[in-house]
C-alpha cells in the first residue's frame, strides 16, 4: 500500500489549504456575526454563499463524488486528505465546497440509484448547491441502531404512495433550502424477509402532510449551517409511484450502500477536527502561565499533546487504509475496516478535543473557540451512523466465525 499523494491529489492540498487560509478561517467570525443579524436563525449567512461561489470558481467541488460524470472523479484515497483539511473547519467548509452531510450520501443515492427523472429533478440541482436534501431514517419511539424496527409505513395506493411516520433528528431539515426528503419506511412489514420489508421514496417538503415539527438540540447547540436537526411529521403525505427510489425492498440495501462511504466520509473529517484541537491546544500552551511557569512546561501537557499526536498519526493510516481498500476491493470488501475506523475515530477524537478543553478552562466551553461546538459534533458521531455498539457486534462476529 502506498499513501503516498498523487499530483491531482497534492494539486487540489495545495489549493484547498490556501482556500481555507484565505477565506473559511476569517470567514468563520463573520458568518456568526451574519447569523445573529438574520430574520430567522436557518438562513445562510451571506458569507457562506460567497464562500460557495469562490470554491466552485476554484475548481473545489462536488470532490467526494468518485463518478466524474457528476464530480470530481477523486478515489475515496485521493478525497481523503481533502475531506480532512475540511474537517478543521466543519461548520463552514464541507458546505463551501458542497461537501456536507446528509446531501452528500443523498446525492450519492440519487446517482447510484435514482432514475434519470429523479436525477433531473433532484440530484442536478443539489450538485450545482442550489437546494439542500435530508434523509430521513431515524424514529423516537424505536431503536433504530437497528434499521428493521423502523415503523415508517409507505402504503402503495392507486398511483401513489401514502407516507405516514415520526421521525427525529432529521439534519438539514429546518434549512428553507431543504426541499427533498428520502424516507425510509416499511412497504411489506409482515410478508417480506426482515431486510426487504424497507424502502425508500422522495418526498419533497412541500407535500401536504409533511410537517417540520420542530428544531432537535444536541448537547445544546442547534447545527445552523448544515440546517438543523428535526422532528419532522408524515401525516399520510402522497407521493407519486415513480418517487420510489430503486426497487421496493430494496431499502435496507441502499441504505447499507449509503453509509459506507458515509462513515469514512466522517471519519476523514474527524481527523482535521482532531488537527485543528492540537493546534488550538499548541498555541494556548505557549501563551499562558500557570503556577510559575509557561502550560508548554508542564509535564501532564507534554503528554497530552504526544499522545494526541500519536492517536491521530494512528488514526489517519486505518482511515487512509480503508480507503485504499475501498478502491481496490470494493465497500463490502473493505467492511471490517469501515466498522473499524467508525469505532476508534470518534472516541479518540473526542478525547483529544476533551484535552484541549481541560487546556483551555472556561474558555474551552465557551463560545470564544470551537473546542466545545467541535467535542459535541465529535461525541454524536459515536452514535450517528450507527452506534459504536452496533459496530462492535459485527465485527466481533466477524472475528469469531473465523475460530466456528
Amino acid at each position: 500500500m502506498d499513501f503516498a499523494f498523487d499530483a491531482r491529489t497534492e494539486e487540489l492540498r495545495a489549493k484547498l489549504l490556501a482556500f481555507m487560509d484565505e477565506h473559511v478561517y476569517p470567514a468563520e467570525a463573520v458568518a456568526e456575526e451574519q447569523r445573529a443579524a438574520l430574520a430567522s436563525p436557518w438562513d445562510t449567512p451571506a458569507v457562506v454563499e460567497e464562500l460557495k461561489a469562490e470554491a466552485r470558481r476554484q475548481g473545489l467541488w462536488n470532490l467526494f463524488l468518485p463518478d466524474a460524470e457528476y464530480g470530481a472523479g477523486l478515489t475515496n484515497l485521493q478525497y481523503a486528505p481533502l475531506a480532512e483539511i475540511t474537517g478543521r473547519s466543519p461548520q463552514l467548509a464541507p458546505t463551501a465546497l458542497n461537501c456536507a452531510a446528509p446531501d452528500t450520501g443523498n446525492m450519492e443515492v440519487l446517482a447510484q440509484f435514482g432514475d434519470e427523472q429523479q436525477r433531473k429533478q433532484w440530484l442536478e440541482p443539489l450538485l450545482a448547491g442550489e437546494i439542500r436534501s435530508a434523509f430521513a431514517m431515524t424514529e423516537p419511539d424505536v431503536a433504530s441502531s437497528d434499521a428493521t424496527n423502523i415503523t415508517t409505513r409507505i402504503e402503495r395506493d392507486g398511483d401513489e404512495y401514502v407516507v405516514t411516520g415520526r421521525k427525529w433528528y432529521i439534519s438539514g431539515a429546518m434549512n428553507p433550502d431543504c426541499k427533498i426528503f428520502i424516507v425510509m419506511g416499511k412497504t411489506d412489514p409482515e410478508g417480506a424477509d426482515i431486510r426487504r420489508q424497507q424502502s425508500m421514496v422522495l418526498v419533497p417538503r412541500d407535500t401536504p402532510g409533511v410537517t417540520v415539527q420542530r428544531a432537535m438540540k444536541v448537547f445544546g447547540y442547534e447545527d445552523h449551517y448544515h440546517g438543523g436537526h428535526a422532528e419532522v411529521i408524515f401525516d399520510h403525505a402522497r407521493v407519486p409511484v415513480a418517487n420510489l427510489v430503486g426497487e421496493e425492498g430494496g431499502g435496507f440495501a441502499i441504505a447499507q450502500a449509503r453509509l459506507g462511504p458515509g462513515r469514512i466520509h466522517h471519519c476523514m473529517r474527524l481527523i482535521g477536527m482532531a488537527e485543528r484541537a492540537i493546534e488550538l491546544m499548541c498555541r494556548r500552551a505557549v501563551s499562558r502561565d500557570a503556577f510559575g511557569k509557561a502550560l508548554a512546561q508542564q509535564g501532564v501537557v507534554h503528554n497530552w499533546i504526544a499522545d494526541a499526536r500519536v492517536t491521530v498519526e494512528q488514526l489517519r493510516l486505518l482511515v487512509l487504509k480503508t480507503a485504499w481498500l475501498m478502491d481496490t476491493v470494493g465497500n463490502r470488501g473493505a467492511h471490517t475496516e469501515i466498522q473499524a475506523i467508525k469505532i476508534a475515530t470518534p472516541r479518540a477524537v473526542v478525547d483529544i478535543i476533551d484535552r484541549a478543553i481541560q487546556l483551555h478552562g472556561a474558555g474551552g466551553v465557551s463560545q470564544d473557540f470551537p473546542l466545545a461546538e467541535l467535542y459535541a459534533g465529535a461525541r454524536t458521531l459515536m452514535i450517528a451512523d450507527g452506534p459504536d455498539e452496533v459496530h462492535q457486534r459485527s465485527l466481533a462476529r466477524r472475528e469469531l466465525k473465523k475460530y466456528l
